[in-house]
């Protein structure tokens, strides 16, 4: 599975080595899928409630040991504590959520036929893989996996190298509420394992949040075996500031929206397109914000901490660079700070056109980038010009009309008037074009990892 056989985990604040785990080898490997197919034999005869009633003390466990599992967070990637405190709670609810509805959202759907009696049933398929990256360590998790186990699939998780801890105590979670052994398992593996477990006949479908070459592989791979894949990848999402906004309530939810988990989200906010009648008002206004932001420690009480890895931080620092050099120009931030962490500044870039990085790709981290539009129609054409369409957002007093651009005329999955973009278990998460297909949460999200089978009865 790997030449390796072990890896160590640093403190992206302080640069300090955490913790050195083992790989798990190959035959390893090949005995948890093996045992986790021969566990949804069983566990798929289990009731709808009683698989409630293990992720409802899920939940419970989440939030009675949310400070650690807080801690563990913020130490191998650098998240605020505060939000990391969040994350955990987030993830308890959307395993109350599925505990609540899931029997209803998989129930059987009577359909009128020529038949005595036809309908709808969703059966679960078995072994689903999930690859997930390491901005959000147990949400993106557990949005996955609460309604795959309730669905009746057993689960094997890949997370990120920088964030097994994590991992294992989301395996731990479950194993606690009472789930069976081998219905949720963590394997710790490089990337490079990830096609020799798609290739296994008894892993059946698979989920990747990550980026859009990891996407890219993952789908291929799955594609060679004919199994279901669900992709969220990257984004780039527009915030459409229009000449009626309130500048106010603008400039806070796209300084919090850009900021959050400093920078490090794909439905944060990452291009700001503003009508030019209110471009000055609405910079003036963003620009203090941005550059005002604390920055420093994230188990305190800061605005923005350490990017996850020194590698990633610098790749975005090469992305300023570049769009600077091709002629935008920086407002605020842009310079690497001079501290051991993997810091990187708010920095607002502007004057952007196409072929420059902060124009065309996403920036994973704490930069803005600020276009003027002409007009409103502009600002649809410059928003829909990427080839990212995950989140978007309008600001503007005139509900209707904003409410109509975010239906009709945004290319995205999730588009959202007056409030920056966030994901929420009761609506349905994913994109398209580059941002991936498929669906998580909501309905939408429990069905995916299920046999969609018609019954007919004559």
């Amino acid at each position: 599975m790997s030449n390796n056989t072990e890896f160590t985990t640093t403190n992206p604040f302080t640069n300090r080595d955490l913790k050195t785990y083992n790989y798990h080898s190959e035959k390893e490997v090949l005995n948890v899928i093996e045992s986790a197919h021969k566990q949804w034999l069983t566990y798929r005869e289990t009731s709808y409630e009683d698989r409630a009633i293990m992720l409802r003390k899920a939940a419970d466990i989440l939030e009675g040991n949310k400070a650690k599992y807080a801690e563990t967070m913020t130490l191998e990637m650098g998240k605020l504590i505060n939000s990391s405190i969040a994350e955990v709670e987030k993830c308890a609810w959307v395993c109350r959520y599925y505990a609540d509805n899931g029997a209803e959202f998989l129930g059987d759907e009577l359909v009128e036929t020529d038949a005595s009696k036809s309908y709808i049933t969703y059966n679960s398929i078995g072994v689903v893989l999930a690859v997930m990256p390491w901005n959000y360590p147990f949400w993106q998790v557990f949005r996955f996996a609460a309604p795959a186990l309730m669905a009746g699939n057993t689960a094997l998780l890949k997370h990120a190298s920088n964030v097994p801890g994590s991992a294992l105590f989301i395996e731990e979670v479950f194993r606690l509420a009472g789930f069976p052994e081998h219905c949720f398992t963590s394997l710790l593996i490089e990337s490079g394992g990830v096609k020799s477990i798609l290739d296994h006949k008894y892993v059946k479908a698979a989920t990747l949040t990550g980026s859009e070459p990891a996407g890219s592989a993952v789908a291929s791979q799955a594609g060679e075996n004919i199994k279901h894949t669900v992709l969220e990848l990257g984004g780039s999402d527009p915030y459409l500031i229009l000449e009626d906004a309130d500048i106010e309530l603008a400039v806070e939810q796209c300084t919090t929206s850009r900021l959050l988990n400093t920078g490090q989200s794909c439905i944060g906010a990452k291009r700001f397109i503003v009508v030019e009648s209110v471009y000055d008002s609405f910079i003036i206004a963003f620009h203090k914000k941005m550059s005002t932001a604390t920055m420093g420690d994230p188990m305190t009480d800061v605005d923005v901490g350490p990017m996850a890895r020194h590698d990633l931080r610098d790749e975005v620092h090469d992305q300023v660079v570049e769009s600077v050099t091709k002629g935008a120009s920086l407002i605020c931030g842009g310079k690497i700070p001079e501290h051991e962490g993997a810091f990187y500044p708010p920095t607002i870039l502007t004057d952007l056109s196409p072929g420059m990085p902060a124009y065309e790709d996403e920036i994973f981290g704490p930069v803005a980038s600020v276009i003027k539009a002409k007009n409103e129609d502009d600002a649809i054409r410059i928003a829909n010009d990427s080839k990212f369409g995950l989140g978007a957002c309008v600001f503007s007093m005139d509900v209707k009309r904003a409410e109509m651009i975010a239906r009709d005329k945004l290319e995205a999955g999730c588009c959202f008037v007056n409030q920056y973009v966030k994901s929420d278990p009761r609506l349905p998460f994913g994109g398209i074009k580059t941002s991936g297909y498929g669906r998580e949460l909501s309905y939408h999200g429990i069905r995916a990892f299920t046999n969609i089978k018609t019954v007919y009865v004559k």
